[in-house]
Parts: structure tokens; sequence; C-alpha cells
């Protein structure tokens, strides 16, 4: 049945983003709150969730957030973010699972694969998919006590779904650092996927939709030659912009997409069609 008025509209809706003061968290959150959302902007720095929350708050007449650190990674910090969101807002109705690290020592996250150390890849490990499941079990769980279901959207990269091209890295800098994508980014972002699908299927009776953005390269600090190389891969002949990301999240958060679930966006440029 057709849907009457606007479909992408969250009026009276509260979402929960995690990593909401990073790269993309900020502009994730501007535009669940442009579109009529209570939005709870959890990060595990409390300082960028409050300037994230203070940014979208400047941006968006009447706006209404909360910001709190969280540690996805950290049981009981989980539990203990849902039930403020909840006492603040009175339920959730939406979640991005977005929170991922490059943990706290960039030159052991980018170790070459014969070196890297499982001590590294537990960490990134435990924040990428333990988190994934952490929050959306609380939050999961939170929905099915409110009865009126909910969207649930998990954040995994293009390298969940392909390999890296490792030539494009030779001379390839981030914010002045060789860079490089480990290992064990790809195989927690192939996990998101997986976790995604399991959770549609668990859920869809009880209309919790589950699906996932899976963002190609988006420009953040790159330097031209990584840039180049990468823009040279991809049919359109770009990286992405953060702001193209955000649409698509409206789309799967919003009644726009009532009968989505178990998929995975990818909004890559047409990186992954040749």
């Amino acid at each position: 049945m057709a849907q009457l008025g606007n479909p992408f509209d969250l009026t009276g809706r509260t979402a929960v983003v995690t990593g909401g003061g990073g790269i993309l968290g900020r502009g994730f959150c501007q535009v669940l709150a442009a579109h009529g959302a209570r939005v709870a902007v959890l990060d595990l720095d409390a300082q960028a969730a409050s300037a994230s929350a203070e940014a979208v708050r400047e941006a968006v007449t009447g706006a209404e957030l909360l910001a709190l650190p969280c540690n996805v990674a950290d049981p009981e910090q989980v539990s203990e973010a849902v039930v403020r969101v909840v006492e603040r807002f009175g339920g959730i109705d939406i979640l991005h699972n977005n929170a991922a690290t490059k943990t706290g020592d960039l030159k052991e996250f980018f170790e070459p694969l014969e070196t890297y150390k499982l001590s590294t890849w537990r960490e990134v490990m435990s924040v990428n998919i333990d988190g994934m499941f952490l929050m959306a079990q609380a939050v999961g769980r939170q929905m099915l006590a409110q009865g009126r279901g909910g969207s649930i959207v998990q954040t995994a990269s293009i390298y969940g779904v392909v390999a890296p091209d490792q030539r494009i890295y030779d001379g390839s800098l981030y914010l002045g650092r060789q860079i490089n994508t480990p290992a064990v980014y790809a195989a927690s972002k192939a996990a998101v996927v997986g976790l995604t699908k399991y959770l549609a299927a668990y859920w869809g009776d009880k209309g919790i939709r589950v699906n996932t953005l899976t963002p190609g390269g988006v420009e953040s600090g790159q330097n031209d030659v990584f840039s180049q190389r990468y823009s040279a891969r991809v049919p359109l002949g770009r990286m992405a912009q953060a702001g193209e990301m955000e649409s698509a999240l409206l789309f799967l958060a919003s009644g726009a997409s009532s009968y989505v679930t178990g998929q995975n966006l990818i909004v890559d440029g047409g990186l992954t069609c040749w």
C-alpha cells in the first residue's frame, strides 16, 4: 500500500548514533535531526560527542540532542547508555551502529599482515564487531519491549565486500602517515554484513528492520596520490564526499525503506561493478 505524506519524516522518533563524533558521525546525526528525529550522539570521546551535538543544534533549529560518552565494546556502558536515552526520550526507534576504531596506536593499526599483533587484532574486533553486537542486542531488546518495531542500520565498508587493491597504497598517505587497509579492518567489516543478515532474519517478524550501509572511499585527509589512484578504480572517477552517505542513511532509517531488510546498500561510485 502506498505511503501517504513524507516517508522520510522522522518526527517523533528517537535515533541513537554510535561514533557520532567521528568523520561521518556528525553528518549522520545532522541529517536525522534535520528530518525530525531526536538524536542521541554516542562516542568514546565525550568531547567529540558534545561537539557534534552542539554543531547539530546550531545547524538544525529546535533539534533535540543528547550527547553521551560510550565505549561500545563495554557491555555495562552500552546498557547504561540505552537506559539514559530511554529516560530522556522515552524509547528508541532507530539505531545507527556506526562506531569503528583504528585503535589508539596508528603505527600498530597499519602494521603489515606478516607482523600484525593479535592484541591489535582483538582491540579492533572488540569495537568493530563486538560493539556492533552489543549495541544491536541492547537496542533490540528495547525495541522488542516497545512493540512497535524499528530500524537498525550498521556501517560496514567497501573492504568488507571486496579486497583492497594493494597497488594504490604505495606513496599513499592519510594525515601525513603511510597507510594501508589492514586485514582486521576488512574481516571486521565483512562480519558486520553477516551480522546484519542474521539480525534481519531473526527480528523480521517483530518489525525490526536491519540493514547495512557500506561506504566506498570518502575524502577525509588522504593525500593526492591516494585520491588519484583510488578514483581511477571508480566508474564515477572520484572519491565520495561525506554528505553523500547521509541520504543513504536517511533512506534506510526512515519509512521510505519500509520493505527493505537484510540488505547491504553500497554507496561506492560504482567501484564494485567492475
